[in-house]
């Protein structure tokens, strides 16, 4: 017989997660301005996009997705090995090839696609992945689908990976973020080079939050600091610094032929539309040349006023290499609430909490882009050393217009 849905306790888990403050909801905007964001009749200061550059809603990007509408159309068709494999597909994973300096590229429809159909296909049962404790839920997922043993070293701790190397069996592959998500610090990657090159190990660098910020023409943390030729396998995103959609995987020709033989979710899935490719490539241009250089500049220059402004206002700033800036403020209860009332400031700024951060780690995840002005970013620092110096931190009533976007 088959079970009623009742069974399932669905509503006691939804009650349960009330109860934790982790619930979470989707509440749709009604127009995206740059990094000012508005529904119904309200507006906020948008500090939670991971829009870096700020290219999602540019001219450029607009102007590059019409004429490749005008070009291909809309959907791809099919799956890339069928007949969704278009030249704009392999034009742009060649100039991505190039501006990683690897010999290919193959593009997916996201991150995490790229992380679950690369780790698998290249690690299976009695080899060992080695995962920095921070890395994306992508990786960690994909490590778990792959069959392969996985271990884990506290963030950045190097000792313990050196340990783990020296126990591992199989083919082993190290596995760590350059720019870490949550924390925006940055992994030790010449260090950590040095231990997989030691021990005859693979490494995969997750670039999502540094390509397009970090690095000569925005090639990422390890071409900053003169590694990438030692990172074999080069992961990232399009949806961040590219302003569009996607992600890639950059590495050997051998590497990249074995995932279109080989990675489940590029084989199974349809192609990004050709017109997708096409637009960015034209964003992979800009990002590369002048314009690109001084979108970074704006980012970091707005990254340290940000810093500046936290510390001013007695706020400790972590270490911030790229464009993320968390707030560290301990339960969930206290950063819903003080999210809601920046909200309610005029600023949509994420409160970030378990499971995506450990217990007790519940922060605010700011994020600069080139677009906030200096004014803008001052505001904030107002805005936050209030609700700080207030001691009711009680989830205030939804007011007027949506509360922001808790992941």
């Amino acid at each position: 017989m088959q079970e009623s849905p009742d069974s399932w306790n669905i509503a006691a888990q939804l009650d349960d997660l009330r109860a934790q403050g982790l619930w979470r909801e989707l509440r749709p905007l009604d127009e995206v301005d740059g990094v000012i964001v508005r529904a119904g009749d309200r507006e906020w200061i948008n500090f939670s996009s991971n829009d870096y550059l700020g290219l999602a809603g540019s001219p450029e990007v607009r102007s590059a997705l019409a004429e490749g509408v005008a070009r291909y159309g809309g959907g791809s068709g099919a799956s890339r090995l069928v007949c969704g494999t278009h030249r704009a597909h392999t034009k742009f994973e060649e100039a991505l090839a190039d501006f990683k300096g690897t010999e290919a590229a193959l593009t997916f429809s996201s991150g995490f696609a790229v992380a679950l159909g690369t780790i698998p296909a290249l690690v299976g049962t009695g080899d060992t992945i080695i995962l920095d404790k921070l890395c994306h839920a992508s990786l960690v997922d994909a490590a778990r689908l792959s069959g392969a043993t996985i271990r884990v070293f506290p963030h950045n701790h190097l000792e313990k990976l050196e340990r783990l190397l020296q126990t591992a069996k199989g083919r082993v592959l190290v596995a760590t973020e350059s720019i870490f998500s949550m924390d925006g610090d940055a992994a030790p990657l010449r260090e950590i080079v040095k231990l997989k090159s030691r021990f005859g190990a693979w490494l995969l660098v997750d670039e999502a939050h540094a390509v397009g910020v970090l690095g000569p023409q925005g090639r990422g943390l390890a071409a900053e600091l003169g590694v990438d030729q030692q990172v074999d396998l080069h992961l990232g995103t399009l949806s961040k610094a590219f302003g569009l959609s996607g992600g890639y995987l950059a590495a050997s020709r051998q590497v990249i032929d074995l995932l279109i033989n080989r990675a489940r979710s590029f084989i199974y899935s349809t192609a990004p539309p050709a017109h997708l490719s096409y637009a960015l490539g034209v964003m992979l241009d800009l990002v590369r040349n002048e314009q690109g250089t001084t979108l970074r500049k704006a980012v970091h220059q707005n990254a340290l006023r940000m810093q500046e402004v936290l510390a001013e206002i007695g706020v400790d700033p972590h270490p911030a290499p790229g464009a993320i800036l968390p707030v560290v403020l301990g339960e969930s209860s206290k950063a819903m609430a003080i999210s809601c009332r920046l909200r309610d400031s005029g600023f949509l700024i994420p409160c970030i909490r378990y499971p995506t951060v450990a217990r007790g780690s519940a922060r605010l995840r700011i994020t600069v882009s080139a677009l906030h002005s200096r004014l803008q970013i001052e505001a904030l620092g107002a805005a936050l050393k209030k609700v700080l110096q207030l001691r009711d931190f009680e989830v205030v009533p939804e007011s007027a217009g949506p509360a922001p976007l808790h992941p």
